[in-house]
């Protein structure tokens, strides 16, 4: 299984004027965190991290201390995620067929994870690992007015990995990028294209890292994790 690593997030919300996945969590930098998930997964074969040129000489340091042994390419990214994304689907290998695609912040994904929505994906030609919806969730205008309270036994929180078909994902990417569409995640341009997306129950401890709240509490979960 193909795995593309969109890592060009800025730190903004943390504080941090530099690429959020250069920062420590342990003694070591976000994205290693996601890399070593990566090399421990059975299913992953060739890793793809998608950044600005700029970062490269940090990313390769992180490579150099891991000595991963799997292929690791670094493909230059877009001024969005999305254009990110569609360039990273261009430099896959011609073989690939399936690809999953997991933001670097969500830096506590185990190989497990990573492993069953690659083993599902072989089933599918989309998928989102997700996890419902405790909080009753309300529904807001542009008054801040509650308007309707949804049904929370039908919402699910989106997370990383998505996999996709990769022949499927480059037209969605293609025809998002004709029509104008700005989505947040791969899924969503799977569903404007009409396609379906299924559901891979995810990890509550997939957090996406963006605040230092967030960085605290991969602190807590990874020393939970070493007992």
């Amino acid at each position: 299984m193909h795995l593309l690593i969109p890592a060009a997030g800025l730190g903004s919300r943390m504080g941090s004027d530099r690429n959020k996945l250069l920062l420590t969590l342990q003694g070591k930098p976000l994205l290693a965190w996601t890399l070593i998930a990566a090399e421990s997964s059975p299913q992953i074969t060739w890793i793809g991290i998608i950044g600005q040129p700029y970062d490269w000489a940090s990313f390769q340091e992180i490579l150099k201390d891991l000595t991963l042994s799997k292929p690791v390419v670094l493909i230059p990214g877009g001024k969005t995620r999305q254009e990110s994304v569609y360039k990273g689907l261009q430099q896959l290998p011609e073989k690939a067929d399936r690809v999953l695609i997991h933001d670097g912040a969500r830096c506590l994904a185990t190989p497990d994870l990573l492993d069953r929505c690659a083993l599902a994906l072989a089933t599918c030609a989309g998928l989102i690992a997700a996890i419902p919806v405790k909080d009753t969730i309300k529904i807001v205008d542009d008054q801040g007015v509650v308007k309707e309270t949804p049904d929370r036994a039908y919402l699910w929180a989106a997370q990383t990995p998505q996999g996709f078909d990769v022949p499927l994902l480059k037209q969605c990417h293609a025809l998002g990028e004709q029509a104008g569409w700005a989505v947040t995640d791969d899924a969503a341009l799977f569903e404007k294209c009409g396609l379906p997306v299924q559901i891979v129950r995810g990890e509550e401890t997939n957090l996406k890292v963006t605040t230092p709240e967030d960085l605290a509490i991969a602190e807590l979960i990874l020393s939970d994790r070493a007992k």
